[in-house]
């Protein structure tokens, strides 16, 4: 029974990770798009806390969970497509806690412009650039993870 509420909150929090990841650059994606200081504003401080309250919770369970549950298997967390799957992990984090800054300057200039009724500066610009392209490494290694936990290939360099 341990076996299956581990591996259940494992399955809820990639879900979550994935669901939230694309959900937050989907909307953030749309919001720009407007190129309306208020409701990129308005998003953003939306994403901002779907990525504390969602993706964050989800960041600190998967390892506790993924670890409980290789053991629990009885699989060696030395096995290669675990090791790759901790690596990609660790990618994604490279990549996404940048992105967490980012998004909350990028709301806090929208902000800035929404009030003053301005047009969103340069730096905006910049930093949604940096955001988006941050984005496809971060999205291709959890999906890579996914692929991995599903299929557990033989990785024999790796472990």
């Amino acid at each position: 029974m341990l076996y299956f509420v581990l591996k259940y909150l494992h399955v809820i929090g990639a879900a979550v990770l994935l669901g939230t990841g694309a959900g937050i650059a989907f909307f953030m994606l749309l919001a720009h798009r407007t190129g309306n200081a208020a409701t990129i504003a308005a998003v953003a401080r939306i994403v901002v806390i779907a990525d504390f309250l969602f993706t964050a919770t989800a960041v600190f369970a998967q390892p506790v969970t993924g670890v409980a549950l290789a053991w629990h298997a009885g699989y060696s967390l030395s096995e290669g497509w675990l090791v790759l799957s901790m690596l990609l992990y660790i990618l994604t984090g490279v990549f996404w806690l940048p992105v967490v800054w980012i998004q909350m300057e990028m709301r806090r200039l929208a902000e800035r412009a929404a009030l003053e009724n301005a047009n969103l500066p340069e730096r905006y610009n910049r930093l949604f650039r940096v955001w988006f392209v941050f984005g496809f490494p971060a999205f291709a290694a959890v999906l890579a993870i996914f692929w991995l936990m599903i299929t557990r290939p033989a990785i024999g360099w790796l472990g």
